[in-house]
C-alpha cells in the first residue's frame, strides 16, 4: 500500500486528506494551532493511526507524495508580524514604496480620508546605492561598493533579519544586484536575502521592488515553518521530501519555497481548482466556481473551460504582488465571523472572526460573541449537540444565549429572526464576491457549477446559488478538506519569467525571444531533474506579455508550446487583438504591438489519482437519522425537516429539500426546491427543481 498525504493549515481548522493506491480517501480534521503548526500536525496524525490502525511512522514510510498547505505566510502578512527589512534600492528610488505609482485602491480612489497602506521597511532603512544601468542594459553609473558596505553596517546597527535588493532596470542587466548580493551575504551571513531579478525578473521596477521586499519580510517567518515542519515530519517517519504549496496552484520544493517566500501567501485555497476539476469533469462541467468557507474566511475562484484565473501584478492586502497567483476573491466571511450591531442600529456579519480560539459560543472555549455557526445551530441546520462526528462537543443554549444578548434583544426581534438575520447577510456577503469573480469579469455565473468547498460551505451553498441563479451545485463528501485533497492531485509549478522588451514590427528579432523561453525552459528542466523528474514529466506552458505601442497596461497572451517565430507570430498577434477586445471591448488591428515580458510555467506532473466508486443505494430510509425544526424563511417559523446520515447513503440515493445531510466534518442544508443526489463518484449533485 502507498499513499498521498495532503495537509492544509487553515486559520480555524488543519484539514488531512490520505489517499491510497486504491482510491480510497480519507478525511480528517484537527483544531489548527497558530502558535505552533506541528501540534495540529501531531493530532491529525493520531487521527489517521487511529482510523486505520497503522502506526503513522509505518504510513509516513509507505507515502510516496507529502504536500503541505499553510496559512503562515498569509497571518504574518495580514497582521504585520514579518521581520525587520532592510532596503537596497538604487540612489533617488527609496520612496517608491510610498509614492505607488501614485495609485490608490480601487474603491477609495476618491477618499481622502482612506489611510496610507503601511510600508514594510521603515525609511531610514531604504539605502540608496550610487548605481544606474540604463534601458538597453549598458551601465551608467558603476556600483559604488562602498555604499553596500555602509548598508550593511547600517543593517547589522538596527538589527534587520532581512534584507531586499531591487535596483532600477536590474532585468536588463543584473550584475549589479549579484554583485550587491554577494555583499550582503558575506558581511552579514545569517540575514535573509531577496533579489529582485531572482524573484520577479520582468519590467515595472514598483512592482519588482514591493514584491522583493514582500518576499523578504515573510522569508525568515516562513523558513522558521518550514524548518520545524520538515523536522517534525522527518522525527515521524516520512522519507520523502515534504512539498509545500503555492499561490500559483502548483507544488514547490522546500527551498523553492523559502527562497520564494512571497509564493505562500495564497496558499490554502490556490488549490480548490485543480479538486474542482477532479469533481466537476466527470460530470459533464468545465465551467465551475469553486467557494469555500471556513472558519474565518470565504474563498472564490473561477475556472472557465477548464482554466482558472491567474493574476499578475495585483494589490494584495495593499501590498503589489507582481508573481503570478491564482485569482481568489477572499472576504471576510465564515463560520467564525461575528455578529455585530452598528451605531445607526443596522446589524453587520465579519468581518472579524472569532476564529478557532475563543470561537463561536457553543464551541464552550470562552466565545462570548454571536457568530455565523451560532446562527446555523439556532436555525437548526447544524447538530444541537456535536460536530465532527463527536469529537467537538457544542453548546446550542450557549449560541442562542449570545444571539439574544448581542442582537435579537438590542434589535427588538426573536432569536430566530435574528440568527435568520444573520445567515442572510453573511449570504449576502458572499454573493456580491461570487459576483465580482462572475459578472463584473464579464462572465454570467448562471453558465457555470458552484462547487462547495471548506467545513462552513454547504450549510449555505444551495441558498447562494438560487440568489445568483446557479442551477447545479456539486458538495463532494470531502468538501470540508477539498483543498487539502487538491494539494494531492496537483502538479509541480515554476514560473520561469524574463523582461524581453521588443516591438512586433518587419525588425523583432522573433529568433531571440525564441532563445530566451528555451533558456528558462533548459533551466526548467534541471530544476525538475535535480528533484527527481525526468523530462518525459515535464510540460511547459507559455505565454507572452503584450500591448498596443504607447499602452500602460499590458494582456498576457497564452500561447501554450507555441515556439516564436515568423510563421507563427501572425496567430499570437490575433490572439493578442481578440484578448484585448474581450477584456476591453475594443481591439486596434492597424496599430503597432510590442513585447514586454515573457514566461513559461513549468510543470513536473503528478500521476494521476485512481477514484474509488461508492456502492449503490441500499435505499434512503436506512439513513434516515431524525428530524429537527429548521428556519428556512425570515418569519421563523420552524420546519419539521428530515436529517440524514450521509454515511448511510449510496450512489444513486436522491433527496428533495427541505433536508438535512449530516457528514463527519460538513453539514450540507438542501434548501426547499432542491433536490440532491449522490453520484457513485462521492458528490453529491444538488439542482433547483
Amino acid at each position: 500500500m502507498s499513499y498521498r498525504l495532503g495537509v492544509d493549515a487553515g486559520g480555524t481548522f488543519t484539514d488531512f486528506v490520505l489517499a491510497d493506491d486504491r482510491g480510497q480517501i480519507h478525511l480528517f480534521k484537527a483544531t489548527s494551532t497558530p502558535e505552533d503548526g506541528t501540534k495540529a500536525v501531531a493530532e491529525g496524525f493520531a487521527q489517521i493511526a487511529d482510523r486505520l490502525g497503522v502506526p503513522m511512522a509505518k504510513v509516513l514510510g509507505d507515502t510516496d507524495l507529502c504536500v503541505n498547505g499553510t496559512t503562515v505566510a498569509l497571518n504574518a502578512l495580514i497582521q504585520h508580524k514579518g521581520v525587520k527589512t532592510g532596503l537596497i534600492c538604487t540612489a533617488g528610488h527609496e520612496d517608491s514604496l510610498e509614492i505607488r505609482l501614485g495609485h490608490k485602491e480601487d474603491g477609495y480612489r476618491y477618499d481622502a480620508e482612506y489611510p496610507a497602506a503601511r510600508i514594510l521597511v521603515d525609511r531610514h532603512l531604504r539605502v540608496p546605492i550610487r548605481e544606474r544601468v540604463l534601458a538597453d542594459g549598458s551601465v551608467r553609473t558603476p556600483l559604488n561598493e562602498d555604499d553596500v558596505r555602509a548598508a550593511c553596517e547600517r543593517f547589522r546597527r538596527e538589527g534587520v533579519q532581512a534584507v531586499a535588493i531591487s535596483f532600477l532596470w536590474s532585468v536588463a542587466n543584473d550584475a549589479h544586484e549579484k554583485r550587491a548580493a554577494q555583499i550582503v551575504r558575506e558581511l552579514l551571513p545569517d540575514v535573509y536575502v531577496s533579489v529582485g531579478t531572482e524573484v520577479f525578473p520582468q519590467m515595472r521596477e514598483y512592482t519588482r521592488t514591493s514584491t522583493t521586499v514582500v518576499n523578504a519580510y515573510l522569508g525568515p517567518v516562513l523558513n522558521a515553518y518550514v524548518n520545524s515542519i520538515d523536522a517534525f515530519y522527518q522525527k515521524e517517519g516520512v522519507k520523502v521530501p515534504v512539498r509545500y504549496f503555492q499561490s500559483n496552484g502548483g507544488m514547490a520544493a522546500r527551498g523553492v519555497m523559502v527562497s520564494r517566500a512571497v509564493n505562500a501567501i495564497n496558499s490554502g485555497p490556490a488549490s480548490a481548482p485543480v479538486a474542482g476539476r477532479y469533481i466537476a469533469e466527470p460530470l459533464g462541467h468545465r465551467n465551475y466556481i469553486t467557494v469555500d468557507m471556513g472558519g474565518t474566511s470565504f474563498d472564490i475562484t473561477l475556472t472557465k473551460d477548464g482554466k482558472t484565473n491567474t493574476a499578475k501584478d495585483t494589490d494584495f492586502l495593499r501590498y503589489r504582488i507582481g508573481t503570478p497567483m491564482i485569482q481568489v476573491e477572499t472576504l471576510g466571511a465564515g463560520g467564525g465571523s461575528i455578529g455585530w450591531i452598528d451605531t445607526m442600529g443596522v446589524l453587520n456579519v465579519g468581518p472579524q472572526s472569532a476564529g478557532a480560539v475563543p470561537g463561536p459560543a457553543c464551541y464552550m472555549r470562552g466565545g462570548t460573541q454571536p457568530t455565523v455557526t451560532d446562527a446555523n445551530v439556532t436555525l437548526g441546520y447544524l447538530n444541537p449537540e456535536h460536530l465532527l462526528s463527536g469529537r467537538l462537543v457544542i453548546d446550542a443554549q450557549a449560541s442562542r444565549q449570545a444571539i439574544d444578548t448581542h442582537l435579537a434583544r438590542p434589535l427588538g426581534v426573536s432569536v430566530e429572526k435574528a440568527a435568520f438575520g444573520v445567515f442572510s447577510i453573511v449570504n449576502n456577503n458572499m454573493v456580491n464576491g461570487i459576483r465580482r469573480v462572475s459578472i463584473e469579469r464579464g462572465y454570467d455565473p448562471r453558465d457555470f457549477a458552484l462547487i462547495g468547498a471548506g467545513g462552513a460551505t454547504a450549510l449555505h451553498i444551495t441558498a447562494l446559488a438560487r440568489e445568483i441563479g446557479i442551477k447545479t451545485v456539486l458538495v463532494p463528501k470531502l468538501a470540508s478538506g477539498l483543498c487539502a485533497f487538491g494539494q494531492i492531485l496537483s502538479d509541480i509549478k515554476y514560473n520561469y519569467m524574463a523582461a524581453t522588451p521588443m516591438r512586433l514590427d518587419e525588425r523583432a528579432d522573433l529568433d531571440a525571444i525564441e532563445r530566451r523561453f528555451q533558456t528558462l525552459e533548459n533551466q526548467a528542466v534541471e530544476a525538475l531533474h535535480s528533484e527527481g523528474l525526468g523530462r518525459d514529466r515535464v510540460a511547459f506552458h507559455r505565454s507572452i506579455d503584450m500591448r498596443y505601442v504607447g499602452q500602460v497596461h499590458e494582456c498576457t497572451v497564452d500561447i501554450g508550446s507555441t515556439p516564436v517565430s515568423r510563421a507563427t507570430i501572425g496567430d499570437i498577434r490575433r490572439a493578442f487583438h481578440t484578448l484585448h477586445k474581450q477584456l476591453f471591448t475594443y481591439d486596434e488591428p492597424d496599430s503597432a504591438i510590442e513585447i514586454v515580458n515573457i514566461e513559461s510555467t513549468v510543470s513536473g506532473k503528478t500521476p494521476p489519482l485512481a477514484p474509488a466508486a461508492l456502492p449503490a443505494s441500499r435505499g434512503i430510509d436506512q439513513a434516515l437519522k431524525g428530524h429537527r425544526n429548521m428556519i428556512f424563511q425570515a418569519d421563523g417559523l420552524p420546519h419539521h425537516t428530515p436529517v440524514y446520515d450521509g454515511e448511510k447513503l449510496g450512489a444513486g440515493d436522491c433527496i428533495v429539500g427541505p433536508a438535512v445531510i449530516e457528514e463527519p466534518t460538513t453539514t450540507i442544508v438542501i434548501q426547499p426546491g432542491w433536490l440532491s443526489t449522490l453520484d457513485a463518484s462521492g458528490t453529491y449533485v444538488i439542482t433547483a427543481h
